[in-house]
């Protein structure tokens, strides 16, 4: 990290501050890159040498450098879900791993067969980008990380840790980039693109994996819980998006950072309750899954249709109260002698928050 830190500047790594963007000053984006490089050199003295584990490793470095170059030259959506689809299609080629069944649901093993690929596709593409999404203020997407790890072990058993080592690795590898992102240690840094895809990415191979084995360590459903947060986030945003007639990666502040934030918390509280929120629908998720088969999933859903209408109306509520208050202040404002106008677009802007983002989400 400390090398990349020094040559950020030099390679245009650095995030500043725009409309979206509310940290302070010049932030070196090179968190995930590091935590990359952790991986790999972690691996190489851990001693796997797996079909499945090289083949992910190599298609995560294509999408690691993807997403720094996301970073330098903000490439579009089209470009990026390209070489995203890519990366997942070359993976079920080399290795043969995708969603091939359902597991037992509703009294039916639900195989899918040919038609597992495509979900394969949308499935991962989707969890990458949730994460990269829920990258919105420090410490974030790295919490949220390390609450998902925790609970594919405790889902699959803690005897089993050896099965999902890569995480384990990838934890442990991002441990110095949240202390340098939550201000702990040294300097400042974000996680990048590069970073939140790359983590997205190989939890979402890896729960793949462990889900579709002849003898699955966790079942499709458990899955969901692993990663409950970042998917019910962004169902919610695509939803909102869809239905106001915008593209689903059109990026916009409806995420539910942004909106607790809005309502008044600082970004310390904000991150304290999504990650209590994100833990205790793990709990949730163990609680349900020795249920009858399908029950787990109706939950599931419930959560998901409450979260989606929840947030919805509460972000709708925030637009309507700010469009109010800005038809209230422009007749006054253009009373106004221009030195007062001034003024008070000041003041607006110094009672803007300023620090909440770790990297503000390109979606």
């Amino acid at each position: 990290m400390i090398l990349l830190y020094h040559h950020a500047e030099s390679i245009g790594l650095i995030d500043r501050p725009d409309e979206r963007k509310r940290h302070v000053g010049n932030v070196p984006l090179i968190g995930g890159l590091s935590a990359f490089f952790g991986v790999i050199v972690s691996m190489c003295f851990e001693g796997q040498s797996l079909l499945f584990t090289n083949a992910l490793l190599g298609t995560g470095a294509i999408l690691a450098l993807t997403g720094a170059m996301d970073d330098r030259f903000d490439l579009s959506v089209r470009i990026r879900l390209l070489i995203q689809a890519t990366a997942v299609l070359t993976m079920v080629y080399c290795t043969g791993v995708y969603i091939h069944t359902l597991g037992h649901l509703f009294g039916y093993n639900l195989e899918l067969g040919s038609l597992g690929i495509p979900l394969t596709l949308i499935a991962v593409v989707g969890l990458l980008n949730a994460f990269n999404m829920m990258d919105g203020i420090d410490g974030l997407a790295g919490l949220l990380t390390l609450v998902s790890i925790g609970a594919i072990n405790v889902f699959q058993g803690f005897s089993n840790w050896h099965s999902a080592i890569l995480l384990l690795l990838l934890a442990a590898a991002l441990l110095p980039d949240l202390a340098a992102n939550l201000g702990l240690i040294g300097r400042k840094v974000f996680l990048g693109d590069a970073g939140s895809v790359m983590i997205g990415y190989f939890l979402a191979w890896t729960l793949i994996q462990l889900s579709q084995q002849a003898q699955p360590q966790l079942s499709t459903v458990d899955v969901l819980w692993c990663v409950a947060l970042p998917v019910l986030d962004t169902l919610q945003v695509m939803a909102r998006r869809m239905r106001e007639g915008k593209s689903p990666f059109k990026p916009d502040r409806g995420h539910i950072h942004h909106i607790m934030m809005n309502a008044g918390f600082n970004a310390h509280t904000t991150l304290v309750l999504l990650i209590a929120l994100a833990m205790s629908l793990v709990f949730m998720g163990t609680l349900t899954r020795h249920l009858a088969p399908g029950s787990n999933l109706m939950t599931f859903g419930a959560i998901t249709l409450i979260y989606v209408a929840l947030t919805g109306r509460v972000y709708r509520a925030q637009q309507s109260r700010k469009a109010d208050a800005t038809s209230w202040m422009t007749p006054l404002v253009r009373k106004l002698p221009l030195h007062a106008s001034l003024w008070i677009g000041y003041q607006e802007d110094e009672h803007e928050p300023r620090q909440e983002s770790t990297k503000s989400s390109k979606q």
